[in-house]
């Protein structure tokens, strides 16, 4: 049986119970610590909130909390830790890096690709810095309609050390798009499709595009659930429904992308536009981890989906593909 590596020891794909698998503690944009006229980071008030949000998730039965954050995005896995040992949640980590204009460059874009796959494959066996936490998956990143060189070689360092560690992969998709350039990046490199999770397809209102995805055997992730400014969670619901209609509901996994701590620095959605974190809540009052089972479940009953094919999405679908199985 595969072992699962979290912030606080191991696990059993069969253990992982009801499962959010795109949700952030804390989020910072590369350079954050530059940023002077961002609210001060206070981690004991982020920690009680982040305690405070998982102890919620626990109440509508979640088990365990998937933090895909990768290296440069202000990934705190000793915060994880904390979290995790507070809240009674299981949290996964990941290693990896984001897509290139909103990650940090420098480094990965000199080193050698083989490098970066021991790099990654070192934070999966051995741990993260000093902390010896070990990342349980390896995050993947691209961006708009375009994979540039850097994060093709990226994809590829991730995907040969996925497979010498045999773990899975979950991917960011700006704007929902390069889902199927990410499979067959993977591909190449002797990965099949059902070990990538792909992420933000939720994003795009296309169903010929979703069904194009898992059909090729990956499973994909509607989620970015009360991110009404990118998608209606109607139209998520529609096409989550339009999947389970076509048989495909065995592929699909449930979550928000929320942040249940805090920004480090202030959140930049667009060039000369950053925002104060305070305001996130007015523009999207139910970006929270606990929307898909205060709303969204119930807006899926109404749209006729089955409870098995709910329960499915949150708890059986996450272990299968932990697990290595196709869907």
């Amino acid at each position: 049986m595969q072992t699962i590596h979290t912030v606080t020891g191991t696990c059993r794909p069969d253990e992982l119970g009801r499962t959010l698998v795109h949700e952030h503690l804390l989020i910072g944009y590369p350079g954050w610590q530059m940023d002077a006229l961002a609210p001060r980071f206070e981690r004991g008030e982020a920690l009680r909130r982040a305690v405070d949000a998982l102890q919620q998730l626990r109440s509508h039965g979640v088990k365990t909390f998937l933090d895909p954050c990768p290296m440069d995005l202000g990934r705190d896995v000793e915060f994880m830790a904390e979290v995790a040992q507070a809240s009674g949640m299981r949290i996964i980590c990941t290693t990896g890096a984001y897509f290139e204009e909103q990650g940090l460059t420098y480094t990965f874009r000199n080193l050698p690709l083989d490098d970066i796959a021991a790099i990654y494959e070192k934070e999966i066996t051995e741990g993260i810095g000093e902390t010896g936490i070990k990342a349980g998956l390896i995050k993947i990143a691209t961006g708009d309609h375009h994979v540039s060189d850097y994060e093709r070689k990226l994809l590829v360092a991730a995907a040969r050390a996925a497979k010498r560690c045999d773990v899975p992969l979950i991917s960011h998709t700006q704007e929902g798009t390069c889902a199927m350039e990410q499979i067959e990046i993977l591909a190449a490199e002797g990965v099949p499709a059902h070990r990538l999770l792909v992420g933000h397809t939720d994003g795009v209102d296309d169903p010929a595009y979703h069904r194009g995805i898992v059909d090729r055997g990956a499973y994909i992730g509607f989620d970015r659930l009360g991110i009404t400014v990118i998608q209606p969670d109607e139209v998520r619901v529609k096409n989550i429904a339009a999947l389970v209609q076509a048989g495909k509901g065995r592929h699909v996994c449930l979550s928000h992308d929320s942040n249940c701590g805090a920004w480090l620095g202030r959140p930049i959605f667009a060039p000369g536009q950053p925002l104060d974190p305070a305001l996130i809540p007015q523009m999207m009052p139910h970006w929270t981890p606990s929307h898909l089972f205060e709303r969204v479940i119930p807006m899926m009953r109404e749209a006729g989906i089955p409870e098995d094919a709910i329960a499915a999405m949150t708890d059986e679908n996450p272990a299968r593909w932990f697990a290595g199985e196709p869907a």
